[in-house]
This record gives C-alpha cells, sequence and structure tokens, in this order.
C-alpha cells in the first residue's frame, strides 16, 4: 500500500471513528426512552426509537474500524501483547475500577449492609462480569484482540474470494440465527463463523476493496442501504413491541441483517466522502485521539446529568437528546484530556 494510500485510510477512517463515538452517545441518551413503552406519550416514545435506530451502526462500526486497522497489520506476538493489548486493558480496568467504586456507594447509600470482605467479594463479581452496562464491549473485544495475531495472517495472505466465502457464511448464519427461521436450521456447527468476528473481516474487506461504481453510485447505494435498515429496525421494533405491549429490542441487535445493512452503508458512505476542511478535520482528529476514553467515561457523565435532570426530556426530545450527546461529548472530551496530561495518565485516560 502507497503512502498516499495509508494517508486515505487514516483520514476516513478517523472520520469514521469520530461518527460512531459521537453515535455511542446518543444512543445512550435515547435508549432510556424505549423501555417506557406504554408509560410515556407515544411521540416520545416515537422520538427514542427513530434516533436510537438511526445510529444502531455505532457498535458494528466500530468493530469493523479494528478489522480496517489491524488485519492489515503484521505482528510479533510479544509485541502485539505488550503494545496494543495494553492500551486497551490498562484503561479498561481503571475506569471499571471507577465505576465499581460508584455502584459500590450507591449500594450502600441505598441502605445495604456490608461488611468489607462482603464488599470486596461483590467489587470482584461486578469486575469479572461488568461494573457498568456499557463496558460489554470491551469484554467483547478483547476477545476479538486474542484473535487478531492469527486472523490477520489469515487475512493478508487470503484472496478476496476467500475472504468473501467467510463473509457470506457469516451472513448465512446472521439469517439462521433469526428466530423467525429457527425451524428450518441444519444441524451444522457455525459457530467459528458467527458473531462480531464477522464485521472484523467485512471491514478489513470493504477497505481494501476497489469497486467499479462512481462515487455517486456507491453514494447512492451506501444511502439505500442505511435508509432500508434504519427503516426496518424503526417499524419492526414498532410492530413487535405494539404486539407484545411492552419493548422488544430484536431488531435493535447487532447481529441482523437490518443493522448490517445500514453499517456497510455507513461504513461505505464515509469511505467515499471527501472533507477538506481543516477545521473540521482538526476536530476530528482530537476527538478521535480520546475517542476510546471518551467510550469509556461517557455513561460516568450521562449519570451524573441525569441526576441534575440534563437527559433526555430536559426539553423536547427532539432537541434534548442531540444537545445532551453535545455536553457528554464535551465533558468526556475534556476529563479524559486532563486525566491524559497527568503524569502516566496517557495509560489510564483511553
Amino acid at each position: 500500500m502507497s503512502e498516499n494510500q495509508v494517508a486515505n485510510k487514516m483520514i476516513w477512517t478517523t472520520n469514521l471513528r469520530v461518527v460512531a463515538t459521537v453515535s455511542v452517545i446518543f444512543l445512550h441518551v435515547a435508549s432510556e426512552i424505549l423501555y417506557q413503552y406504554g408509560c410515556i406519550p407515544d411521540f416520545i416514545w416515537w422520538t427514542g426509537n427513530i434516533y436510537d435506530s438511526v445510529v444502531r451502526f455505532c457498535v458494528p462500526v466500530f468493530v469493523m474500524l479494528t478489522g480496517v486497522l489491524m488485519l492489515s497489520k503484521t505482528y510479533e506476538l510479544n509485541d502485539f501483547l505488550k503494545k496494543r493489548f495494553s492500551r486497551i486493558i490498562l484503561p479498561f480496568l481503571f475506569w471499571s475500577f471507577v465505576y465499581a467504586l460508584f455502584s459500590l456507594n450507591d449500594k450502600i447509600s441505598g441502605g445495604s449492609q456490608m461488611s468489607f470482605l462482603e464488599s470486596i467479594k461483590w467489587l470482584i463479581h461486578l469486575l469479572l462480569n461488568g461494573t457498568s452496562y456499557h463496558l460489554w464491549y470491551i469484554y467483547m473485544i478483547i476477545g476479538i484482540y486474542l484473535f487478531i495475531p492469527i486472523i490477520s495472517k489469515w487475512a493478508q495472505n487470503a484472496t478476496q474470494k476467500e475472504i468473501l466465502y467467510f463473509i457470506f457464511i457469516w451472513i448465512f448464519t446472521l439469517i439462521i440465527n433469526q428466530p423467525i427461521l429457527s425451524n428450518f436450521k441444519i444441524n451444522i456447527d457455525l459457530m467459528y463463523f458467527s458473531g462480531f468476528i464477522g464485521y472484523v473481516v467485512l471491514g478489513y474487506y470493504l477497505s481494501i476493496k476497489s469497486f467499479a461504481y462512481s462515487k455517486t453510485t456507491i453514494n447512492l447505494i451506501s444511502l439505500f442501504l442505511i435508509f432500508a435498515g434504519v427503516s426496518i429496525t424503526i417499524f419492526g421494533t414498532y410492530f413487535l413491541s405494539k404486539r407484545n405491549n411492552d419493548f422488544v429490542e430484536y431488531f435493535y441487535n447487532y447481529n441482523t441483517l437490518n443493522v448490517l445493512m445500514s453499517s456497510v452503508g455507513v461504513f461505505l458512505f464515509f469511505k467515499n466522502l471527501e472533507i477538506s476542511n481543516l477545521k473540521v478535520i482538526k476536530i476530528a482528529n482530537f476527538i478521535s485521539k480520546y475517542s476510546y476514553g471518551i467510550y469509556l467515561v461517557h455513561v460516568l457523565v450521562l449519570t451524573f446529568m441525569k441526576n441534575i435532570k440534563l437527559d433526555y426530556d430536559f426539553i423536547n426530545p427532539i432537541f434534548a437528546i442531540p444537545i445532551a450527546t453535545l455536553i457528554c461529548l464535551l465533558v468526556s472530551l475534556l476529563i479524559v484530556f486532563a486525566i491524559n496530561k497527568l503524569p502516566y495518565g496517557k495509560y489510564i485516560s483511553g
């Protein structure tokens, strides 16, 4: 790959990472509405459903970016574990402990009586299983990182046809694992092609694939995939929730075809997008640099914002959700930036 190709890849992947980072916060601001189906006005619930559905691509795109940036490189195992792996683990452990302490404080403040030994056991349980709901992603990505030194060698030596072979079987597993097709499942173990690893391979493939279409055509295809995927998510969620008289998040699952469609659409759109505004580029680079730390800390910021009633309904949700997202982004960025400037802070800030 030439220096220009590498530079171009870094530009669009930076933009895509920023969009995914903002979208994760946006999703978490809006998601609280969804679980109140039937208990809040329909307009508010629909606002949350539409907003949340639009940004469901965020996690798959993060995983696809892992494939783009890591499968194209060759790693010495020791070097990978010391440098790459530690960049994830140390900030993860630090923020996990912070969330655990806040959880312990909430539990004690709520009147729970625990001895010192019971408190330690409870903290260990939290650290093993996740001290905050959003940290499931880090547990998942750690598992993928452990596999990167192995799968990267395959990806670099495989033909595009062989990579497509893997992707097609992965998509097939997404299809047959849908509940509506459960009666048609065949007794073949395809677990090796399932889960988020497919997004890793897909991201790598789409990054190296040169399509024989004009930019306009690619953009149209991208927008169609986004529109179709988001529409299925919105209306599928509504109809299932209405049928069950309770919120059903089936179409929100990241391993569904509708989320896959919107994720591929967003990925291709930003791969094809050229941004020349220097201020926008500078801001994107700044946010991208601290994106991991922002992800780790943003739920803590959202919790404090909720305590001061600065959440999805401090004004009309149509405006409150984007405003709360922006505030959370800026505060999270400031926290991570400040920690990063402390001695050894860069090792724990994220």
